[in-house]
């Protein structure tokens, strides 16, 4: 069996392996995280314990999830809030993992309302043993707006909460951001300066879901109703890699942990190699169960085989300076597509995609039930091995268009 280093340095605390349980259903209570310690799970981020004062009241049902042909869950809509239990419940909660795992990372989320509240609840998870500090600005589906993503998407109260964090605990920090602003970067700036050491992103994005046909209401139904609430699960995905990528263009050396639609190993490469160090899971979770750490880990190794690399950090942050402005890409050449007429199947669905919603580039050989690119019209968009089921479509000839630079030369060209 393959084994490499997955430990991890992520603002100071030493992770055995990036993979964490994310602040939500997922880590809800003291069996739940001992569990998912004991399986193999790097690090725990607890379920957000709020104030005091601020009683949680869940609707039932809460979740729903958008599917696609056999994929039961392309999305997962969860309309549930922060942690349920008591305050006191959930610090003894943190103080019992902590002294019986106490090499295991611990992270503590917290959300208040006021200054007040965020400064006490960081001296209250610090007393009870928390490694380290989540600040959850984002929650999309809060009952008060003096909490979650309102917060969130507002840099000044960001800053101004983040300090107040800093004045209760010392511990290393990170802030939890809301994908719904146009930019995370202005938002991070002011987590930053307001004393974070680092950045989660992403936190679940508003949405609807799905829509009852029959009784015109939003899913899930509350008594004839339903509401906005946060979007998670593999569909979220490119929405994370892309405020990822954002924040290490624009804030150099920012130190982030990962989250939203991570299901596979495949899935950890990718935030990792856009400079992601550690990685939050969810909804993976609510499917599959914790085991699925196993599959993350060794599929992460495997990978780390194949590229030669012993340490996790060495992979951390390499594809950030290969996503470049869209004004900068190369536009000098088509890569037509190449047609392996032996695995093709004959079902069409290039030709049909290629005529009703690209350029009519192929053509239909009834007889044969094959197709042909006809280059005169391809302009290399490759949709239709996109739409390939049999993955018979690939990339072939490179040719340089009429408008290329002088003296460009194909043999440079990396696809």
């Amino acid at each position: 069996m393959i084994k490499k280093d997955l430990s991890i340095n992520f603002l100071g605390v030493k992770f055995p392996n990036p993979f964490c349980l994310s602040s939500s259903p997922v880590g809800n209570d003291y069996d739940m995280c001992k569990k998912a310690y004991e399986v193999g799970w790097g690090g725990i981020v607890f379920k957000t314990i709020g104030p005091k004062s601020y009683i949680i009241n869940e609707v039932s049902p809460r979740f729903d999830a958008l599917t696609k042909e056999a994929e039961p869950f392309v999305g997962f809509k969860n309309m549930e809030q922060i942690a349920e239990h008591s305050l006191e419940e959930n610090l003894a909660d943190l103080r019992r993992l902590k002294k019986e795992f106490p090499n295991k990372v611990l992270i503590a989320s917290i959300m208040g309302n006021d200054e007040q509240t965020w400064e006490e609840l960081a001296r209250l998870v610090t007393e009870a043993g928390a490694d380290m500090i989540e600040m959850n600005l984002s929650c999309p589906q809060m009952t008060s707006h003096a909490m979650g993503s309102d917060v969130g998407s507002n840099p000044e109260l960001c800053k101004k909460y983040c300090q107040a964090v800093k004045r209760g605990s010392k511990l290393p920090m990170m802030a939890k951001m809301t994908p719904n602003v146009t930019d995370m970067v202005v938002v991070a700036k002011a987590c930053l300066e307001g004393g974070a050491d680092g950045i989660a992103a992403i936190n679940t994005v508003k949405s609807v879901c799905n829509v009852d046909l029959q009784k015109m209401i939003g899913m899930p139904i509350v008594n004839g109703k339903s509401s906005i609430s946060g979007y998670s699960g593999k569909a979220v995905k490119p929405i994370a890699l892309r405020f990822i990528q954002q924040m290490r263009t624009g804030i150099p050396g920012i130190e982030i942990s990962g989250i939203g639609g991570i299901e596979t190993w495949e899935d950890a490469a990718e935030f990792i190699l856009l400079g992601a160090k550690t990685l939050q899971v969810t909804t993976a979770i609510m499917q599959y169960g914790y085991r699925i750490v196993e599959d993350l880990t060794n599929g992460l190794m495997h990978y780390m085989d194949e590229q030669g690399v012993d340490s996790l950090e060495e992979l951390v942050g390499k594809a950030n300076k290969n996503i470049i402005p869209a004004e900068d890409l190369d536009r000098d050449y088509i890569v037509y597509p190449e047609i392996n007429k032996d695995m093709c199947v004959g079902c069409g669905r290039c030709y049909i995609s290629c005529y009703d919603g690209a350029h009519q580039a192929m053509i239909w050989h009834e007889e044969e039930r094959k197709p042909e690119c006809d280059h005169n019209k391809c302009v290399g968009c490759h949709l239709c091995a996109l739409v390939c089921p049999v993955g018979a479509i690939s990339k072939g000839e490179v040719v340089l268009k009429k408008t290329a630079k002088p003296g460009r030369s194909i043999k440079n060209i990396r696809l």
